[in-house]
């Protein structure tokens, strides 16, 4: 059979030619050589390592890859259908709508299970009532002692009498008149359910994030998709109607699960479906979106307060769920990934979908020349059989074989890690000491979502100044050093002076921080190939979570351990710097498409190719006349005597 290739770019014409990238990620040549139907493909310009010594662990991707009609989405196929037109323009912003509804639940555990304050009232033996003033009710919080006076002020006198955690009453501060913990009364010996109620959402997402990135991978993105929207609504409007904690809990679960796998898909769609110069601008829009989510959320839980014939909590569920409706009718409208379907080869699938597109982006099929050569691909007896061959998928694990790949994408499952879980510390940092642990107030909480947009203002001309290597380089050096700065230089200060410098250096952590999680979520989408895209995404983002669940875990020890969970993440953050030299830099370049193409998209070397093959073939020259020393002549001498 002819070359497979060698028959598409002679048929694409000049529009079809993709260009050779340079040095810093995966070579192409303009027509690859000798790729038969079945067989092999070898990359000409390629890392000469990669051919030439044999692979680490096994690695067999380029002994058996996966053969390709179209290896060039971002340089032949998207550019002959239209670019970035109108039809993507449409998807992606269908891809943002979703967005500030997935903010709005991801932040529902602030005002669901925020902590109340409690009043005690107690009875005297006149028929009157004791009031006391309003604490915080935590576990640590079990009884009051009230003195003969009722001021509350008395403790272990024994005159004085106890007011028991059944004798609160609880208020809360956080826009709600009753949620989930003022609802079964979880105070004080029940405290620690509201923990094991916020665990639940969080372990749920790391779950969806692992299971539902492989589900993408291996049977498209369209179906984890709509079945996330499903799902989300059945399970998130049943934990409306929980009759106990532990439906509540159990539910949120399953809600979290669901959550993570819209997320998740809509995310990698988003980034599949722009070319290169547009990825960074349309994701960082969504971000943008969800911290809007973080925003609105308090006014929507005070549109719920006080809500006739139902709970607020049940009504701000709700509400939050509800909006996910308006996704049912992506089963119709939104396509599967063209660029997932060319990867494994869903070949008669991707003919109809270049189609599709090309028609929508109004793209005169008789007159353009790159177009014609696209229909033409498909047309001839030889390529015919393609149409019929079975898709090829393949699952993360295949990534385990690989010699570079697999490193760069642990190094940035360290990194999310690393910037969600110090995030806590700072923001731990940054409130009162002398407060008890309590929900978030107004101030805080509006504190954090204006940190978060602050990050997202200062990432996009950063990441365009920098490079996304070099943003997440400059990110991270600022969040080791504001570690490190509130760790260890604070103890030298005054007490006045410490405080005000340790809130400082706590909301500059949390900005760094905050763009560390970020771009390193942003980074593994861009350098994981199509084939595996969802479960590389995946990890990173279960990893991420990882880091989240250690606010709760915290919080359930009563702040146990703090300052040693400080000084763990402060050191991460110095190993991560090490790390993010070894990453590539993805701007500018196509988005790899199978394990060939992740493998050889490496760091860009500090020479130019051909510096470095002069310093090679100098340094060959010098070691040739190694035999004219005189250490080789007497050892020859030795060897025959």
């Amino acid at each position: 059979a002819p070359s497979l290739e060698a028959v598409v770019f002679q048929a694409g014409g000049p529009g079809l030619n993709p260009p050779v990238q340079q040095s810093g990620g995966f070579a192409s040549p303009a027509v690859a050589p000798s790729c038969s139907l079945c067989g092999r493909a070898v990359m000409a310009g390629g890392r000469p390592e990669a051919q030439d010594h044999p692979p680490e662990n096994g690695f067999t991707t380029l002994e058996h890859p996966v053969p390709r009609l179209l290896p060039h989405i971002d340089g032949s196929v998207l550019p002959s259908l239209g670019g970035f037109g109108k039809h993507q323009k449409q998807l992606v912003v269908l891809t943002w709508i979703p967005a500030l509804f997935i903010g709005f639940s991801q932040f529902s555990d602030y005002f669901l299970l925020a902590q109340p304050n409690g009043t005690c009232v107690q009875p005297l033996l006149n028929q009157s009532n004791w009031t006391s003033a309003s604490l915080p009710v935590t576990a640590a919080t079990t009884a009051l002692h009230l003195t003969d006076n009722g001021t509350g002020d008395g403790y272990g006198d024994g005159s004085a009498l106890l007011c028991a955690c059944k004798e609160w009453r609880l208020e809360l501060q956080t826009g709600l008149s009753q949620n989930v913990v003022t609802k079964w009364n979880l105070v004080c010996d029940s405290a620690w359910k509201v923990h094991i109620a916020k665990f639940s959402l969080l372990v749920g997402s790391i779950f969806g994030y692992l299971v539902m990135g492989v589900m993408a991978d291996w049977f498209g993105r369209h179906p984890v998709l709509i079945l996330s929207v499903l799902f989300m609504l059945v399970f998130g409007l049943s934990v409306a109607f929980s009759v106990n904690v532990t439906m509540f809990s159990t539910l949120r679960f399953f809600e979290g699960f669901c959550l993570a796998g819209l997320a998740l898909s809509l995310y990698v769609l988003r980034i599949e479906l722009c070319l290169p110069g547009w990825r960074f601008s349309m994701t960082m829009v969504a971000s943008f979106l969800m911290v809007g989510g973080q925003l609105l959320m308090p006014g929507v839980a005070a549109l719920c307060r006080n809500w006739p014939n139902r709970d607020d909590w049940q009504v701000l569920q709700i509400v939050i769920i509800s909006p996910f409706v308006l996704m049912l009718p992506y089963v119709w409208i939104f396509p599967e990934s063209l660029r997932w379907l060319l990867a494994t080869q869903h070949y008669r699938r991707s003919k109809v979908m270049m189609l599709r597109i090309a028609r929508k982006n109004q793209v005169d099929m008789t007159t353009e020349p790159s177009l014609k050569g696209v229909r033409f691909m498909f047309s001839p007896p030889e390529l015919e059989q393609e149409l019929h061959k079975k898709p090829q998928r393949t699952c993360i694990v295949k990534m385990m074989s690989t010699r570079n790949l697999w490193k760069n994408i642990v190094v940035l499952c360290v990194n999310s890690l690393t910037g969600y879980g110090i995030h806590h510390c700072f923001a731990r940092s940054m409130m009162d000491p002398e407060a008890q642990p309590t929900a978030l107030c107004h101030a805080d909480y509006y504190t954090m979502a204006g940190i978060a947009v602050a990050t997202c203002l200062a990432v996009c001309p950063a990441v365009g100044l920098m490079g996304r290597r070099g943003g997440l380089l400059t990110f991270m050096i600022i969040t080791a050093l504001a570690s490190l700065l509130q760790l260890g230089l604070l103890n030298l200060l005054r007490d006045t002076l410490n405080r005000k410098f340790s809130v400082a250096f706590s909301i500059i952590g949390m900005f760094s921080s905050h763009a560390v999680s970020t771009l390193s979520i942003f980074f593994c989408a861009e350098i994981t190939p199509t084939v595996i895209r969802g479960g590389g995404l995946g990890l990173v983002l279960a990893s991420a979570g990882f880091g989240m669940l250690t606010a709760p875990i915290m919080e359930l020890h009563n702040q146990k351990g703090y300052f040693l969970h400080h000084v763990i993440f402060a050191c991460c953050t110095l190993l991560c710097i090490i790390c993010l030299l070894l990453l590539p830099e993805p701007r500018g370049h196509p988005l790899p498409e199978s394990l060939v193409d992740g493998e050889t998209f490496t760091r860009q070397t500090l020479l130019h190719p051909g510096e470095q093959h002069l310093l090679l073939a100098k340094a060959d020259g010098d070691y040739s006349r190694v035999h004219d020393t005189p250490l080789h002549l007497s050892g020859l001498l030795t060897n025959n005597m």
